[in-house]
């Protein structure tokens, strides 16, 4: 399992959007992945899914990032 940020955020994402994250230059996949690190540190029903299952909280939070940089 990677340790480094980016590394846990591609982890986290589906495997179409981690190729597509993957060839952003890495200054982005930086920024998309501190914008998952605060949304899995922001959001309370993440802190419950996370206890549950944390591989879904971070799937969620890095769902929710690329939906708001996409939209």
């Amino acid at each position: 399992m990677p340790t480094d940020p980016v590394g846990r955020f591609l982890a986290a994402l589906d495997p179409e959007h981690r190729d597509a994250v993957g060839a952003k230059p890495r200054a982005e996949q930086e920024q998309l992945a501190a914008a998952w690190e605060r949304e899995l540190e922001a959001d309370t029903e993440l802190d419950t899914l996370d206890e549950l299952s944390p591989p879904a909280a971070e799937a969620e939070a890095a769902r929710r990032v690329l939906e708001r940089e996409t939209s």
